[in-house]
Formats: C-alpha cells, sequence, structure tokens
C-alpha cells in the first residue's frame, strides 16, 4: 500500500464508529455495544383484514413493551448471480444432449441479457439492538480522577474486561426480549454472525459495487 492509500485509509477509518466485530457483537468506540438480527418477512398484503389488524395489535404491544430504543433498517442489495452462471455453465458442459445443450446456451445468454438491463435486487430486513453503557457523574469526579492519575492509578484489564462481558450479558437480555416479542407477531429474527456483519457493512459502505461473495444472509 503506497502513502497515499494508506493516508485514504486512515480517513476513512475516522468516520467509521465500528471499534471491532467479536462473536456477533458490533463494538463501538464509544463503548457501546450492537447486535444485529436478521428478520423474517411477511406478506401483509395477503393477510384477512381480521388478521391484520391482529399483527398491527400484537406489533404495537411489541414496541411498547421495550424500554430501549432499537433500530428497524431495511437493506436493498443488488443480486449476485455469478454462481448461479457458473452453475449452468457446469450443467451445460456436462450435458450430452446437443438440444438441451444448446437451450441452457440460450438461457444463460437471456440471463445475462435480462440482467444487464434489470436490476436485480433483493430486499433483507434487520433490526439493530443497542446497549450504551450510562455514564453517572458525581460529585467531586474530576479531583477524584485528577487523584487517580497523580497516583497513576487506572482501570485493570480484568475491571475492563469484567464490564464488557456484563454489558454483553445486558445486551442478550435485551435480544432474547425481542426474540420473544417478535416470534409473538410470527417473525423469526436471527442474530448474524461475523462474517455476515462484515459482508454487511462492506456492502453499506460500497452500496454501488456488487457483493464479493454470496454468503447466503438472507436464507437463514
Amino acid at each position: 500500500m503506497n502513502p497515499a492509500q494508506k493516508i485514504e485509509s486512515a480517513s476513512t477509518q475516522q468516520f467509521i464508529e465500528i471499534e471491532s466485530i467479536e462473536n456477533g457483537v458490533v463494538k463501538l468506540k464509544g463503548g457501546g455495544l450492537r447486535k444485529i438480527l436478521l428478520v423474517s418477512g411477511m406478506n401483509f398484503d395477503l393477510k384477512s383484514e381480521e388478521e391484520q389488524g391482529i399483527i398491527i395489535y400484537a406489533f404495537q404491544g411489541f414496541l411498547n413493551s421495550l424500554d430501549f430504543s432499537a433500530q428497524i433498517f431495511i437493506h436493498s442489495r443488488k443480486i449476485n448471480i455469478n454462481s448461479y452462471l457458473q452453475k449452468l455453465k457446469g450443467r451445460e458442459d456436462q450435458e450430452p444432449n446437443e438440444l438441451l445443450k444448446s437451450q441452457i446456451s440460450e438461457y444463460q445468454s437471456f440471463i445475462k441479457s435480462f440482467v444487464s438491463e434489470n436490476a436485480i435486487m433483493e430486499k433483507t430486513f434487520f433490526l439493530v439492538i443497542p446497549y450504551d453503557p450510562i455514564q453517572m457523574p458525581k460529585a467531586g469526579a474530576n479531583i477524584t480522577d485528577a487523584i487517580k492519575g497523580l497516583l497513576g492509578v487506572k482501570k485493570t484489564a480484568n475491571t475492563e474486561e469484567k464490564n464488557t462481558e456484563e454489558r454483553i450479558e445486558q445486551l442478550e437480555q435485551r435480544v432474547d426480549q425481542v426474540n420473544g416479542g417478535l416470534n409473538q407477531i410470527g417473525l423469526r429474527a436471527v442474530p448474524i454472525n461475523d462474517t455476515e456483519l462484515i459482508e454487511l457493512f462492506y456492502n453499506l459502505y460500497n452500496p454501488e459495487s456488487v457483493e464479493r461473495k454470496g454468503l447466503g444472509i438472507a436464507q437463514k
């Protein structure tokens, strides 16, 4: 990486609030934690009027039961069909029947032409569960901090690790609460893992690019 690329990479990272991704938990630079759930979709329009009313009432009750904020977002992304085309090519090469071989080839050409003219988009539904540590100001905090600084007293690694574990436990409790509420509505929520989180953020920060590979987030 040349100096110009290093500078560009460093300046880009300044705008990204993510410190690390570990065990399905997104750790932010400010100390906050996030868990991202993939939520199944529902064809609401196919439900009867009575069913729609029940779902709306249940969803309203679910939202009112939360004592913390949550973010719902829909991610639309262009589907990468390269692997599908490769499978078709493999079928074509292995097909002994010349007529079927020709039909597979024509089908490949049709798919390529259709995709070049019409972007095939896939919508995925996510729910972000947050946990942010509360900083409670105390009287004389500045004096205390100054004394600790002079004496060289610092938070130990064990203390910080214990605090992080407690925060993650609180976050997981919120995830369980959300899962229970969504199940009552008929929706299924699955936490996405580290690899899928990286893919998701890559696509969010690079909306114009086609996915590097299909990790099947939406097929969970």
